[in-house]
């Protein structure tokens, strides 16, 4: 009897290390994640050094800035699927290994032209991370209740990085040189592959049929195309340099989608977009980031040019929105449990609608209190709506399309913040440039170059000078607020259009019973012997 009873004790120690150890692998996942979304804004803060080091163009500035994003957002699908095929961890360690070298190559670069070949191999090893880190997740969790509460945790350690990188980086550029922001990464990842080699398990979905080599490629430079053509757009861009790139993009997805329909062991399961939670889900992330990511940069712009807070003072004001996302990814899961995925998706654009609907009381005079309020209600409520949809996109993809799935939705998230800059700053330009098309004392040709962004319009009143200056001044901030009025209103317009489409989600959490391992009777018969 006590031989028994000793044994069970030994198989429920055991089940309860397994347990231990898939938290301990979402802390190596969490440090993969934190590298690369820090890495994703490191840079902003160190531009102005590198632009006086090494003395770039105009082109090859934005190819420094703009390269490293867009490369990642091309090359997801290809690593997420195939992470699927050879190994997510396989995959997840190459791009540990790639980052960590392109980490050096760009902290050492002596021209820009091998600082934009260093961030695109960032981009390269960031793709290789940012599914894997979702799908082995996806694999490690396999109890729902669980899996959403690691994704609360890992969304929450992805705003703390996207908040994190402009203070680190700022920090390290007040005592060292440029390149630091990038060689911090490198014992980090000295760190990050042993461990992962050690504690991290290899998963791989259903390996039946050929990798889709030409689909891969395919999908890569449609991406690669239409991501190029948004993010000129979103400029102010409309040429043939930015027309066709996007033609050419939309077409090669076309054709992408028309070959994966025909292929019987297919490179992307389309077949996950017939269920209506998974097709909701995409469709609430990309709405989400559609409505404010280019909101984010005009409030930036706002608390800057309008307010005339330093960048520091600017991050700082932003901070709170970061926090109340770490808190709304951290209550997720709870709360995810308590109302469902409908009820949740839905509170959070609400919510986010009523935060930007309440910053419309924004004037040219600083209200620190109400900034408060707002972002704290927009950092919470974005939060809610992603970790509603990331987490029910990925619950209802099969565990063997994990990485495919990982990647549509990471996939989603670059374009619907790519596309988000673009459509609002276009409205944002629409609303701010008439204002300024006749100020008194203002040349017309002054007028004109006023109307292209407020930043401009502050150069050309400094050079006139005198009341015309101070006219033309007064007049773009007012046409700015004005702007900015309409761009919140027509956010907002786009968050209750989310609402809506969430209504298309599961009303509750659908958890399957957890899987009870019964022991072998070898098991049994080896624990009661070391016992």
């Amino acid at each position: 009897m006590s031989g028994t009873t000793t044994a069970a004790a030994a198989l429920r120690r055991r089940a309860a290390g397994a347990g231990a150890n898939r938290w301990v692998v979402l802390v190596v996942l969490c440090v993969s994640l934190l590298l690369v979304a820090v890495d994703a804004t490191v840079l902003h803060v160190a531009v102005p050094a590198v632009t006086e080091d090494l003395t770039p163009g105009a082109i090859e500035l934005l190819w420094i800035v703009d390269v490293y994003p867009l490369v990642c957002a091309s090359l997801l699908i290809l690593f997420g699927t195939l992470g699927d095929r050879v190994g997510r961890r396989r995959v997840l360690l190459l791009g540990y290994a790639l980052f960590g070298v392109a980490s050096g190559m760009a902290a050492l670069a002596d021209t820009a032209q091998v600082l934009i070949v260093a961030r695109a191999l960032l981009g390269v090893g960031g793709a290789m991370i940012m599914p894997a880190t979702l799908s082995i997740l996806r694999q490690v969790f396999p109890d729902r209740r669980e899996r959403a509460l690691a994704i609360g945790i890992w969304s929450a350690v992805a705003a703390v990085g996207a908040a994190v990188g402009p203070l680190l980086g700022g920090f390290l550029l007040e005592h060292f040189w440029w390149g630091s922001v990038f060689l911090v990464n490198i014992p980090l990842m000295l760190v990050s592959l042993p461990v992962g080699r050690l504690l991290l398990p290899e998963s791989k979905g259903t390996a039946d049929g050929p990798w889709d080599v030409v689909g891969a490629l395919m999908a890569a430079a449609g991406l690669f195309g239409l991501v190029l053509g948004v993010k000129r757009l979103g400029s102010g861009e409309l040429d043939g340099i930015t027309v066709l790139p996007l033609a050419v993009g939309a077409v090669l997805l076309v054709l992408f989608v028309r070959r994966q329909r025909r292929r019987t062991h297919p490179l992307v399961d389309l077949r996950m977009f017939s269920r209506p939670a998974f097709s909701t889900s995409v469709g609430c992330i990309v709405l989400a980031m559609l409505a404010l990511v280019g909101l984010e940069l005009i409030a930036a712009q706002y608390l800057q040019l309008v307010l005339g807070l330093s960048p520091l003072e600017t991050g700082l004001r932003l901070l709170p929105l970061t926090i109340a996302a770490m808190a709304s990814g951290l209550a997720g899961a709870r709360m995810l449990r308590r109302f469902g995925p409908r009820r949740m998706v839905c509170f959070g654009f609400v919510l986010t609608a009523v935060a930007v609907l309440t910053l419309m009381a924004m004037g040219g005079e600083d209200n620190a209190p109400l900034l408060l309020f707002g972002f704290v209600l927009l950092g919470f409520g974005l939060e809610t709506t992603l970790f509603g949809a990331y987490e029910s996109m990925l619950s209802e993809a099969p565990p063997e399309q994990a990485g495919g799935a990982a990647a549509i939705g990471e996939t989603s998230y670059q374009l619907g913040a790519g596309i988000g800059i673009a459509l609002l700053g276009s409205v944002m330009n629409a609303a701010y440039a008439p204002g300024l098309s006749s100020v008194r004392g203002v040349p017309a040709s002054d007028s004109a170059a006023a109307g292209h962004s407020l930043g401009e319009a502050y150069e050309i009143a400094e050079r006139l000078g005198g009341p015309a200056g101070e006219a033309l001044r007064r007049t773009a901030r007012d046409c700015f607020v004005h702007g900015l009025h309409v761009t919140l209103l027509v956010s907002a317009g786009l968050l209750l259009l989310g609402a809506v489409m969430a209504l298309r989600l599961p009303r509750t959490m659908q958890c399957e019973p957890m899987a009870v391992e019964v022991p072998a009777p070898r098991e049994v018969a080896e624990a009661r012997v070391s016992a």
